[in-house]
C-alpha cells in the first residue's frame, strides 16, 4: 500500500498507508487526519478538501478537470499546487507524496 502523508498548516504529519483506489480525501476523513473536511462526500462540489500537491508530484496524478479548477475558486488561499483532494485517487506512483493542507477550508 502507498505511504501518504499528509502534512497539517502547523506542521504535523500524518503518514497513512492507503489502499489504491481510494481518494486522498477518503483517506484523511477515514483515518480523521484534521484538515480535510470532504463536506459534499467527494462529489466535487464544495472544496473543503482542497490542498496543496508540490510541482514533482503534479505529473503523478491526472490533470484536474474543468469542474475541479471551478470549484478551487470557492478554496481558501489558492496557490497554483491547488488541487481538491477528492479528485486524486492513490495508487502506487503515488508511494511516498506529501499532501500538504492550508491553514483553514474557507
Amino acid at each position: 500500500m502507498p505511504k501518504i502523508t499528509y502534512v497539517e498548516h502547523s506542521g504535523t504529519e500524518h503518514t497513512l498507508d492507503l489502499p489504491n483506489g481510494v481518494s486522498l480525501m477518503e483517506g484523511a476523513i477515514n483515518n480523521m487526519v484534521p484538515g480535510i473536511e470532504g463536506d459534499c462526500g467527494g462529489l466535487c462540489a464544495c472544496a473543503t478538501c482542497h490542498c496543496y500537491i508540490s510541482s514533482e508530484w503534479q505529473e503523478k496524478c491526472e490533470d484536474p478537470e474543468e469542474l475541479e479548477s471551478s470549484m478551487l475558486d470557492f478554496a481558501f488561499d489558492v496557490k497554483e499546487e491547488s488541487r481538491l483532494s477528492c479528485q486524486i485517487v492513490v495508487s502506487e506512483e503515488l508511494d511516498g507524496i506529501r499532501v500538504n493542507l492550508p491553514k483553514r477550508q474557507y
